[in-house]
């Protein structure tokens, strides 16, 4: 049960503090990301900025003339050692291709956003069609006047480099950091727990030392009761019946502790030394021929359903059989005189399912989330006239639960219940 609760803690503080790392990793990257286009923009800009500036534009008899000779890398002027443009492109006004270096262009402009980000043309033999470029399409100007359209592009490949850089580091450090996150998870569930682990230890010995210490003055009553009863009475008379009354309450009583006292005992895993196989079909059949539950069935018709093959598990035979006793005993208390009980072993590939099905009074909807909880009674008039103390099914999912297993209940009311036990095969 700690356990189980510290690896909860652990796993939602991992999950919490990872899914913050995992996000702070991303808004990281992805502002490197905006940084690095920043840088290239302001690059790109710059250089088209300068090869604008050395447009000249004049009128020659009545017509307007764009003169692109004093233009860098488009003009007379051969791009500069390391210029790392990929293209440069003249447009005129109307968007008509004019003059271009680099790559084959378009014969109309394309593209008419400032800054657009190029995906690489990977069906293309031309190294350049395959990288990712960055292109500004900057209008010109002069007097009011659009001149046309100065397109140029850079190559994105320091940015990516850098960028895939970031990511290899992000995704070796976050894993890393992860499993940091859930190393200290663990440490600190361990710390959260200490002192509720205590306090419960606690009030289990407090549990197992009262049952214990109850049991001595409660084993005196009903055996002076016990005597009394003995004595020549004649049944009927106060004194008889009050001796009655007390024999009832102590055995109640001594029922109640015995079964408090076992919780207390039995509480959280089994001890690996009581564990050993064993096979549930021999369980089976000893169970439901024992005296409680042929006294509690005396009424009733128990049919057993095992299959051919033996089913054998991993664990302790005497805890299991009482958890049997007590579903069996439960559906037998609760099942008017005349009906049926079930008692049913199922193989299947990677468990095995116990079933005790009965015809009785079922159990509404309401109160099913609760009938495993101690001391919860659905009806308390019936369980105070069959004599329950509100533990029986509480013992037997606690056993269940000990030996890595599930029980579960469905009912219909007026028609009957259904538990059914899930255990792990050996």
């Amino acid at each position: 049960m700690f356990n189980r609760s510290r690896r909860n803690l652990a796993h939602w503080f991992t999950l919490s503090m990872g899914s913050i790392l995992i996000l702070f990793a991303g808004v990281v990257y992805y502002q490197r990301a905006v940084d690095c286009l920043e840088v290239t923009d302001r690059l790109l800009y710059r250089k088209t900025g300068v090869m604008a500036a050395n447009i000249d534009y004049r009128s020659e008899q009545g017509q307007e003339v764009v003169d692109l000779s004093n233009v860098p890398i488009l003009g007379n002027y051969a791009p500069p050692v390391g210029s790392n443009l990929v293209y440069a492109r003249w447009y005129s006004a109307t968007g008509t291709l004019r003059q271009f270096y680099g790559m084959q262009p378009p014969e109309q402009l394309q593209y008419t956003a400032a800054f657009e980000t190029l995906r690489p043309n990977a069906v293309s033999d031309n190294a350049q069609d395959t990288a990712w470029l960055r292109q500004l399409t900057l209008p010109v100007t002069h007097n009011g006047r659009r001149l046309g359209y100065l397109q140029v592009a850079v190559p994105l490949t320091e940015a990516r480099a850098d960028l895939h850089e970031l990511l290899r580091v992000l995704l070796l450090a976050v894993p890393l950091t992860l499993g940091g996150i859930g190393l200290v998870g663990w440490c600190l569930s361990g710390l959260a727990m200490r002192p509720i682990r205590e306090s419960y230890n606690q009030l289990q010995r407090f549990t197992s030392d009262a049952s214990h210490e109850l049991r001595a003055p409660l084993a005196a009553i009903l055996s002076n009761a016990q005597v009394g009863l003995l004595s020549p009475i004649e049944a009927g008379q106060p004194k008889h019946l009050r001796l009655k009354k007390i024999a009832a309450a102590a055995k109640s009583m001594n029922t109640l502790v015995s079964d408090l006292l076992f919780l207390a005992r039995q509480a959280g895993r089994l001890d690996p030394t009581s564990l050993q196989p064993v096979n549930l079909n021999g369980l089976l059949k000893d169970t439901i021929v024992t005296a409680p539950v042929q006294l509690a069935a005396q009424h009733l018709t128990l049919h057993l359903a095992l299959p051919d093959e033996p089913i054998l598990i991993h664990g302790n035979a005497d805890l299991l059989r009482q958890a049997l006793t007590n579903l069996l005993i439960n559906a037998c208390k609760y099942t008017q005189a005349g009906g049926t009980v079930w008692l049913r072993l199922i193989g299947q590939y990677h468990r095995t399912v116990i079933q005790v099905e009965d015809t009785g009074i079922g159990i509404p909807a309401s109160d099913l989330p609760h009938i495993f909880e101690r001391f919860y009674r659905v009806d308390e008039e019936r369980t105070r006239e069959t004599g329950g103390s509100g533990l029986g099914l509480a013992i037997a999912q606690q056993i269940v639960e000990a030996h890595g297993g599930r029980l579960t209940a469905t009912s219909i009311v007026g028609e009957g219940s259904l538990f059914q036990i899930e255990l792990p095969l050996l």
